[in-house]
């Protein structure tokens, strides 16, 4: 490389450590990522049963009040994904030395994106008034619960102080048994 040259800029995926042979064999949990997506993409399949199609028309105000817990769900995402910052992986291995992160959305739920997703498929399911897209949300909820319990183990050995926000802090959603593991 030339010396007067400037180096290229970092790319953004840079340490997300991404590779193949990752997403043949599952090692830093890529599979739970691709199950994630898919869920995620589903979205795009159109309502099913049809609104409407039982007879009466979807209220307007469950519509309503599905499109504002979409847009919710996207401004709690947003700030989860900020306050992470370099610590940051769409994996669920943690980066190494990656910062453990307990104040703001962390403060009051472990997995603040996971229930940023959980919240905006809520909202697409009621705005849709959907069964499918009700499917899609509790498949959604079983694969974070997953990827959030593999997360935590990597978490335990980067951080030896994680058990304690982890016994403190609820995981995904408060209460719920495969969304809380409070110990």
């Amino acid at each position: 490389m030339d010396p007067t040259s400037t180096p290229s800029p970092r790319s953004p995926l840079e340490g997300w450590q991404f590779s193949w042979a990752g997403w043949l064999d599952n090692r830093r949990g890529e599979w739970w990522l691709l199950a994630q997506l898919l869920l995620i993409a589903a979205n795009l399949v159109p309502p099913w049963p049809a609104p409407g199609s039982w007879g009466y028309a979807w209220p307007l105000p469950l519509a309503l009040a599905g499109a504002l817990l979409f847009a919710s769900g996207l401004a709690l995402a947003a700030q989860a994904f900020w306050r992470l910052g370099a610590s940051l992986t769409p994996l669920p291995d943690p980066k190494p030395g990656a910062a453990l992160v307990t104040q703001g959305a962390y403060g009051r739920c472990r997995h603040p994106l996971y229930q940023a997703l959980l919240l905006a498929e809520l909202g697409v399911a009621l705005a849709l008034g959907s069964l499918f897209h009700l499917g899609l949300l509790l498949a959604l909820a079983a694969v974070l619960g997953g990827k959030a319990r593999r997360e935590e183990r990597g978490l335990l050995l980067l951080h030896p102080d994680y058990a304690t926000y982890r016994s403190a802090v609820p995981a995904i959603v408060p209460g719920l048994p495969w969304l809380d593991w409070r110990r």
